[in-house]
């Protein structure tokens, strides 16, 4: 074996290594996750629970729907909780190529980029979801008991944490982008008038046809937008410089 093959294959070994590392500690979590995935689930299901009828309950149409939605539930939980885990281990796996310059940045990012995310699930959950499931379950026709699968009610909430917990990434968006180099803070402020109306479509998008439902997501965004505009300006490396340039260019 040359000189050449080994590095190669002791990034391998090191590969493999965290990603059973990543594996076990999401497994660690999952199995007290799973033993109380009943709780879990009824926790979940809180903002459509209290805007139904006292006479309809969530219903499994599917025969093992009872035991695999619990258990896809405790999955997802494990992997959300581990996520600062799998980060962890997946810094360790680059942090020896990067500059020590890099290093003081990335962590940083790592740590708020999780943060937001679980920020954004949590605004999913404690404001959204109550708004969306009261206006669905309002606009029910006469004679129609609303009762939802829990396999499709599962799915429908795990598609909104993921979309507002990416949504909530932003910031963290902003500023790479604004470190590599692709644009300033400046030309990045001259898109406001766009990002605002593209948060108000995105809440129209992900949100019931009611104007207060749409601005409890389009106004976190444009935030969010301005935060990341901020972060990037304040402590991007060379963000001011590359701005002094093109004015006096």
């Amino acid at each position: 074996m040359d000189d050449n093959e080994q590095p190669l294959m002791a990034h391998l070994f090191e590969l493999r290594t965290r990603v059973i590392r990543i594996a076990l500690g999401i497994v660690v979590v999952f199995l007290p996750c799973f033993y109380f995935s009943r709780p879990l689930f009824t926790y979940l299901s809180g903002p459509l629970l209290v805007h139904m009828p006292n006479h309809s309950s969530l219903i499994a149409t599917g025969v093992t729907a009872p035991f695999l939605v619990p258990m896809k539930l405790s999955l997802m939980v494990a992997f959300a909780v581990s996520l600062p885990w799998t980060l962890y281990q997946v810094w360790m796996f680059v942090a020896p190529g990067l500059y020590m310059a890099e290093r003081r940045l990335v962590t940083p990012l790592l740590v708020s980029s999780t943060l937001l995310f679980y920020l954004g699930m949590a605004f999913a959950y404690y404001v959204i979801f109550p708004i969306v499931f009261g206006f669905f379950v309002s606009v029910a026709p006469a004679g129609v008991t609303v009762m939802t699968d829990i396999s499709n009610y599962l799915d429908f909430v795990l598609k909104m944490f993921m979309a507002f917990g990416i949504a909530f990434e932003l910031p963290v968006a902003i500023f790479l982008i604004v470190w590599a180099g692709f644009v300033t803070p400046k030309q990045l402020g001259g898109y406001r008038p766009y990002v605002l109306v593209a948060a108000f479509a995105a809440g129209m998008l992900l949100t019931p046809p009611d104007v207060i439902s749409q601005t409890l997501l389009a106004v976190p965004i444009y935030l969010l937008y301005e935060v990341g505009l901020f972060t990037a300006r304040m402590f991007a490396p060379g963000a001011r410089d590359r701005e002094r340039e093109q004015e006096t260019g």
